[in-house]
């Protein structure tokens, strides 16, 4: 059987998988158009795909032979489910793996954010720093014993509530479920109304996945709702915050900062957020450690392969 692997992944794992397929890869890690997606869809009986690769109706029409589409990720809007389950098109993820180094780097940008580091070190090597010491050098934002409010309370949540307890902070989330009281308890953490998570929490963490319902979640009117002292800090999704909205509250310093992973359209980015200083802004990185990048394909190869040889995939979406 043919697959198509749609980017660059690390050559074990083409190896392994052209022990069992015969493998097209896209060595070159360039952007496939639409078009050109579906012209090397052509007699594929497999795809491994990223959430940059959209497979819409459209282009499920043209792949006949098309069994299986393996995402590199955990999220899936890329795809349409619906259409792949009536043409009998398996969908798979890989949900668990990337939990904690997503985590990290959730940590990362709210940290960066609290503490100004992109600017100091802007500063520093731009040769702005003339005098050794200043008591308002740089102010930022205590992130101990402050609190954190996480919207979406899925694995990545839990592992970002996980580590506020080392900076002993007192965390609200809003989920559409509530965990159970064990897991509230361990987490330390507390169900509240999302109105009242924007007003009282010193940091913000969108951790909800994208879909038409979660589109502009945070928005103008909710923006507005948060401490002028606060920081937003995305690496969910784009689309699940309104930029443009953001951009103006960060430039009427209507927020403190505001740290992000993910953009509206990336890898384009709204040029409003390029000249704010107050905003640290990562390439959606989220879970780009080697160590889980390679696991992630390991396990979207391991999807694919269990599909195509008749088996359950251990992750199936659809």
């Amino acid at each position: 059987m043919k697959v198509l692997v749609t980017r660059a992944i690390f050559p074990e794992v083409i190896g392994a998988l052209s022990k069992r397929f015969e493998v097209e890869h896209n060595a070159e890690d360039r952007p496939w158009p639409p078009a050109e997606l579906a012209s090397r869809l052509q007699g594929k009986a497999g795809a491994m795909a990223t959430v940059m690769d959209k497979f819409d109706e459209p282009i499920l029409a043209q792949c006949p032979d098309l069994k299986v589409i393996s995402n590199i990720a955990v999220g899936y809007n890329n795809i349409d489910v619906p259409a792949c389950t009536e043409r009998g098109i398996k969908v798979t993820n890989t949900p668990g793996v990337l939990d904690d180094t997503t985590a990290d780097l959730t940590w990362s940008l709210l940290m960066a954010a609290a503490r100004r580091i992109a600017e100091g070190d802007v500063y520093v090597r731009r040769g702005d720093w003339k005098i050794a010491f200043g008591v308002q050098y740089f102010l930022g934002q205590d992130i101990h014993h402050a609190t954190l409010g996480i919207i979406g309370m899925g694995r990545i949540g839990r592992a970002i509530a996980r580590r506020a307890l080392g900076f002993d902070m007192r965390v609200l989330y809003n989920n559409r479920t509530r965990l159970p009281e064990a897991d509230e308890k361990r987490l330390n953490a507390t169900w509240v109304e999302r109105d009242r998570l924007l007003a009282e929490a010193d940091f913000v963490v969108v951790m909800a996945p994208y879909s038409p319902a979660t589109h502009h979640m945070i928005g103008a009117a909710e923006i507005a709702r948060m401490k002028p002292t606060a920081i937003l800090v995305n690496s969910a999704r784009g689309g699940v915050v309104d930029d443009a909205a953001l951009v103006a509250a960060l430039k009427d310093r209507r927020i403190a900062g505001a740290g992000l992973d993910v953009f509206e359209g990336e890898p384009a980015v709204n040029p409003g957020f390029l000249a704010l200083p107050n905003v640290v802004m990562t390439p959606h990185i989220g879970s780009a450690s080697r160590a889980t990048r390679l696991i992630m394909c390991n396990t979207a190869a391991a999807n694919m392969t269990a599909v195509l040889e008749g088996r359950i995939p251990p992750n199936a979406v659809n």
